[in-house]
């Protein structure tokens, strides 16, 4: 699962590095912590080349309150809601770190040591002249796996515009492992042992 994420000002200028006559006005790029329901910048493939879009986080559940935030990679494909949109409406959620929490409720953040920004695969659709997004999970690897059993599909650099605009890519990619990441913990219990 992802229930929240960190976006920088670092993480804008990377995307400012890698996207070709991206407008990154302050406007378009929310920064800070960005949890269901808040908007967040996301590269999409609406053009001939990737452009950084606005939108809100969280399908509306039909007939409940609340939002669908994540799908599971391994049956996005299966699912009526989302197949679609995995097919033809794929994004990239750019991020500084994730957050999960542990059996503690301790908030751990997740993040790649080997670049300041990590790549999320996600999908999206228009809901009443409105663009929303979901963030594809997928089983966690070993450096999730202790805190949650669910993870972003974290994509390569190299990967971005082969996820948003190749459909041979899609398959390989929904049943991919993600790259280890580091993982820092805010706050962690200590147990004081008595001798």
């Amino acid at each position: 699962m992802c229930g929240r994420f960190y976006v920088s000002e670092e993480t804008a200028k990377e995307i400012e590095k890698i996207i070709r006559n991206v407008d990154l006005r302050m406007q378009r790029m929310h920064f800070g912590d960005i949890y269901p329901s808040r908007r967040a910048g996301i590269l999409s493939g609406e053009s001939t080349e990737l452009k950084l879009e606005d939108m809100q986080w969280g399908f509306p559940q039909y007939q409940r309150k609340g939002l669908l935030i994540n799908a599971r990679a391994e049956t996005a494909l299966e699912k009526k809601t989302f197949r679609d949109s995995v097919l033809h409406r794929r994004c990239v959620i750019p991020a500084r770190h994730f957050y999960e929490w542990d059996t503690s409720k301790n908030k751990v953040s997740f993040f790649r040591e080997d670049s300041p920004i990590l790549y999320m695969a996600g999908f999206y659709n228009w809901f009443e002249e409105e663009t929303r997004f979901i963030i594809l999970t997928t089983q966690a690897n070993a450096s999730v796996s202790p805190v949650h059993n669910r993870m972003p599909l974290v994509l390569e650099e190299n990967e971005l515009e082969t996820w948003v605009y190749d459909d041979t890519f899609t398959e390989f990619a929904l049943h991919k492992t993600p790259p280890l990441l580091g993982r820092e913990q805010e706050y962690e219990q200590k147990k004081l042992i008595l001798t």
